[in-house]
């Protein structure tokens, strides 16, 4: 069976909303079994609306809609279902009723605009999917062996319509596989050379299916299968994941969608050890992330963020002539960092990061995204030289990573 989803809005193409809508249809269809090929977003426009209406219908099994359900003229979901397959709209009258009633137990009796009697117009043979979070029902409509779904834009309302209605409608309708996907997630290591250590997996993938996908700072190796059971699917990814794992092995920190500071979290914890940072040029970056972990209070003690040299000098103890002869940003500065938060902290592990995230402050010798990171931790102190680009944020955001990515290291 083959989906495709119609997202209709033109404040979608204005990036004045995020289609959080599709991604929802998406990740639900794909854990249903259910392949979606094709996604289109059109504005609130009758010819492109038919357009890909019919397109749609010409290519796959069902077309699930989102949006343009409401009561305004700009809202022609309704009638362009209706052009597009031929019928004529009819009053619904029950769903005339249930919009009637939404609004006499909201607002009273004789509180409806007359324009919403619109919604209760469907396109004739349609069935109604009730609304349980607003005016707008929603409806399927079957036609020559294909059948399409008209669902609400207001996320609340369409998610809720889908899992009542939707749902059990396409779980009756098609036969339908079981998707597992398995996500391997990697640090320290770029798509490209990741790429590189299975590329040989990678070319000869049928079922399960393997793809790589990088993000800031890190990258996931995705391994989806197909099969009529979950067990046989997960049976498929297997040995393929323990493939590329014994390959990886020096870059995956898991194999179960955690974060990296999830992983850090768990060590730390049973390891029963302790974690202090310094941060100068992220701001609080590290400290964030590890402290949106529930339970981090455990491991993590105390987080400075020592953006001037003074404080550098005053709160964790770096020598002023250090800074004096080697400047703030520079590998002598990041470990006395380190090893100052560690102490004054009296933690078991102390993170510290210094740089420049520009876009200004840079320098021949020292340019925007040098950012020096240290780790010290009770047998050693290491300092780690990175040279990144981007902007300002992705700077700030990289340096991080590589700083929980040296944390993870030290904890292995």
């Amino acid at each position: 069976m083959q989906a495709e989803l119609v997202i209709i809005g033109t404040e979608l193409l204005l990036g004045e909303i995020v289609d959080t809508n599709a991604q929802f249809l998406a990740q639900r269809l794909s854990e249903c079994g259910i392949n979606l090929y094709y996604k289109s977003t059109v504005g609130d426009n009758w010819l492109r609306i038919v357009e890909t209406l019919s397109r749609a219908l010409s290519r796959s099994d069902i077309v699930i809609i989102s949006g343009g359900l409401g009561p305004t003229d700009d809202d022609l979901t309704r009638a362009a279902v209706a052009a597009v397959t031929n019928r004529p709209l009819v009053l619904d009258e029950k769903a005339l009723s249930t919009i009637e009633a939404y609004f006499r137990h909201r607002y009273g009796e004789g509180q409806m605009p007359s324009n919403n009697r619109k919604q209760a117009y469907l396109p004739q043979g349609a069935h109604i999917m009730p609304n349980t979070r607003g005016t707008a029902p929603g409806f399927i409509l079957e036609h020559n062996g294909r059948a399409i779904a008209a669902l609400p834009g207001v996320p609340v309302e369409m998610e809720a319509m889908f899992e009542g209605s939707l749902l059990p409608y396409l779980q009756e309708k098609y036969d339908r596989e079981v998707i597992v996907t398995r996500n391997l997630s990697f640090t320290g290591i770029g798509e490209s050379a990741l790429e590189e250590l299975v590329k040989d997996i990678i070319a000869s993938q049928s079922n399960p299916t393997v793809a790589p996908y990088a993000s800031q700072g890190a990258v996931r190796i995705r391994l989806t299968a197909r099969a009529s059971f979950e067990d046989e699917a997960e049976a498929l990814i297997e040995p393929v994941a323990r493939e590329i794992a014994s390959r990886t092995a020096e870059y995956l920190y898991s194999t179960s969608g955690q974060s990296l500071e999830e992983v850090i979290g768990e060590c730390l914890r049973s390891q029963g050890r302790t974690l202090a940072v310094a941060e100068s040029c992220t701001g609080g970056m590290v400290g964030h992330r590890i402290t949106n972990i529930p339970g981090s209070s455990e491991y993590f003690l105390r987080g400075y963020i020592v953006y001037s040299n003074e404080a550098k000098i005053s709160d964790l103890g770096v020598n002023e002539d250090t800074i004096k002869q080697y400047g703030a940003v520079s590998p002598q500065t990041a470990r006395e960092m380190a090893e100052g938060v560690r102490r004054k902290a009296g933690t078991d592990f102390g993170v510290a990061i210094t740089g420049i995230a520009g876009p200004g402050g840079g320098t021949p010798e020292k340019p925007v995204g040098l950012v020096y990171i240290s780790l010290a931790s009770p047998g050693d102190t290491i300092v780690e030289r990175h040279q990144f680009t981007g902007s300002r944020e992705q700077i700030k955001q990289r340096s991080a990573q590589a700083a929980l990515t040296l944390l993870w290291k030290g904890l292995r």
